[in-house]
């Protein structure tokens, strides 16, 4: 008789891996970092464990979009009080926080859930080329 493996939190190796988002497409890259981070890319994936990788990704202002979506899109959030929607288009954010528009966008490919809120954890991004996780020695690869 065969036994399905399933992944233990203990058992589990985390890797390091390092993307340059420069004149990356912004919902191309989201999906691949996503996968990552949920651990898809591993034989050893088990829906109801964390066992993705950490994700570093930089350059995060020089991602692109297609389209007419700096200006179409639309980002809302609420302050919690009445009236108190803000929107901002695509454009106006990535000129003041490019690395919440990554952020978001893998956001969106991650599970709703507390496995998900724990996968978005793994996550680091940076407007610029520097980032200070030299320590960790992440693994640069290509989305």
């Amino acid at each position: 008789m065969m036994r399905t493996a399933v992944a233990k939190k203990q058992d589990i190796e985390r890797k390091w891996y390092l993307i340059d988002a420069s004149d990356k497409t912004l919902g191309r890259l989201a999906s691949k970092v996503a996968k990552i981070l949920m651990g898809k890319n591993k034989s050893v994936w088990t829906p109801n464990v964390d066992t993705g990788d950490f994700v570093v990704i930089v350059n995060a202002s020089k991602v692109k979009v297609t389209g007419r979506k700096l200006d179409d899109k639309t980002y809302y959030r609420h302050s919690g009080y009445l009236g108190g929607l803000k929107k901002e288009t695509l454009r106006s954010l990535m000129d003041r926080k490019p690395e919440t528009v990554v952020t978001l966008a893998v956001r969106g490919m991650l599970p709703k859930t507390k496995l998900g809120r724990q996968m978005i954890k793994k996550l680091k991004v940076y407007r610029g080329g520097e980032h200070p996780h030299k320590a960790q020695n992440p693994e640069q690869i290509e989305v």
